[in-house]
């Protein structure tokens, strides 16, 4: 029964010293997290093994994952899967969708990314571009002729406005002296004349008896606008001004109307053509609604094209990103205690699997230390 005894504590003895050891090594794996000091002499074993070779371990990890888990190669497979693909049409399909479908305005959503007024200044940005292109056309072209500066189209539709504009002149003519307010102020007109006559007007009057002179004179007026004399007269008028109009300079023909009421006409062409504040103040669904369908056509392109790119440029964008040193010095941020919870919380089952073993290996030595003893 002593023999047992004796056998028995040397079995509890040995588990009890493996187990401990066992535990005692996994925990210098962490602890102490700083080194300690006695009469000035730093003690064995501290700091523990992680917390002495952080930098160490941080910079491995960073290598870890840059060359065994997060890879060019990996990286590229994932892009090019089709079920990737399609997820990522799907979410872009979706958010393209929604953001097309807003109600609110482009001025609003400017407003988020920190633009105010965008309308406003697009508009002024406009005319500042107008009027620089202006300024250089008429540096580059003010002492050319306009002949040698409008393109021939344009000439020749001047050509055709002459033409136009002297029918036109004829045809309100006639509109206008056939017309009541007309006959009145031709009557006015007449009137003033022949008071200013004297004598000769009041025998003008005598003449006509009680016949008015408007009378006469209104339809010889319609008759003489309706010849086609008349119009070819005002077209060979006009035809003359024009060519004289085609051989001034640039310069002249701007110093007559002036730049400035020149640059204002073109900035309110611009804005009647393009009314930008007006369409700033819609909202995307407004603006960009009839677009959706062209624009939810080209997403699937557009997402292939730029796997195909990022896949091509993937080690570049890496090497760009320096995703090693990302890792690195997020490892080296972390405090001892956080390393030791990540350690922990993926191997505690393992390190306390580790503690039983030891102490295991420590009661199996005890039985042979037990039986040794016993034969001794």
């Amino acid at each position: 029964m002593e023999q047992l005894l004796v056998v028995m504590m040397m079995i509890v003895i040995g588990a009890a010293i493996g187990g401990f050891t066992n535990h005692l090594a996994i925990k210098m794996l962490f602890q102490p997290h700083e080194a300690k000091y006695i009469f000035g002499k730093r003690v064995p074993f501290t700091p523990g093994l992680i917390p002495k070779r952080r930098e160490e371990l941080a910079v491995q990890m960073g290598k870890m994952v840059v060359e065994h888990l997060v890879t060019p190669e990996s990286l590229k497979r994932k892009l090019q899967e089709p079920a990737f693909q399609e997820t990522i049409q799907a979410f872009v399909n979706q958010e393209i969708t929604r953001w097309l479908q807003s109600e609110r305005t482009v001025n609003e959503l400017a407003h988020t990314f920190g633009y105010e007024k965008i309308g406003k200044k697009a508009e002024e940005k406009l005319q500042s571009f107008l009027q620089s292109k202006y300024e250089e056309m008429i540096d580059e072209n003010g002492s050319k002729r306009l002949a040698d500066v409008l393109p021939p189209s344009l000439i020749g539709k001047g050509e055709q406005a002459v033409s136009m504009l002297a029918a036109f002149i004829c045809e309100k003519a006639v509109a206008y002296f056939g017309s009541d307010e007309g006959k009145q102020r031709l009557e006015r007109m007449i009137d003033d004349f022949l008071m200013n006559k004297g004598m000769l007007g009041n025998m003008v009057q005598m003449f006509l008896g009680n016949v008015r002179v408007v009378d006469k004179v209104q339809p010889e007026i319609i008759n003489f606008f309706k010849h086609e004399g008349t119009k070819e007269l005002f077209e060979n008028l006009l035809q003359a001004e024009w060519e004289k109009i085609k051989e001034k300079k640039v310069e002249e023909i701007e110093s007559l109307i002036g730049r400035e009421t020149i640059l204002s006409s073109i900035g309110q062409v611009v804005k009647k053509l393009v009314s930008i504040d007006q369409l700033f103040n819609k909202s995307i669904r407004d603006v960009a609604g009839p677009l959706q369908a062209s624009i939810l056509q080209v997403i699937p392109v557009i997402i292939e094209r730029a796997g195909e790119f990022a896949a091509e440029k993937m080690e570049m964008l890496m090497q760009k990103l320096k995703l090693e040193e990302i890792v690195r010095e997020q490892v080296e941020s972390f405090s001892v205690e956080r390393l030791e919870d990540m350690v922990l919380s993926i191997s505690r089952r393992e390190f306390k699997m580790i503690t039983y073993l030891g102490a295991l290996l420590g009661g199996i030595i005890g039985v042979f230390q037990g039986v040794l003893a016993l034969f001794m």
